[in-house]
């Protein structure tokens, strides 16, 4: 799987978790102490998070970051 297709991946799961856990993206990024459009941006893959966004999302999420992020993008033993 290419990057681009795992930055989709990511951005698709981000929204899916947003919505069951009943947040706008606004609400999300006040939470995170980030503007509206960070997570607008992560959400259509315009940008990537950094690991450690990635963490505190799915903490904020109330989810693992293994939910977050696609199977090929995690080492596998």
């Amino acid at each position: 799987m290419e990057l681009k297709s795992q930055e989709l991946e990511l951005a698709v799961r981000l929204k899916q978790a947003r919505l069951k856990a009943g947040l706008t993206q606004n609400q999300l990024a006040r939470r995170m102490g980030r503007p509206q459009s960070f997570i607008s941006k992560t959400e259509t893959a315009e940008r990537s998070p950094a690991f450690l966004e990635v963490v505190v999302l799915a903490d904020l999420l109330g989810i693992s970051i293994g939910d977050l992020i696609p199977r090929t993008l995690r080492k596998e033993d």
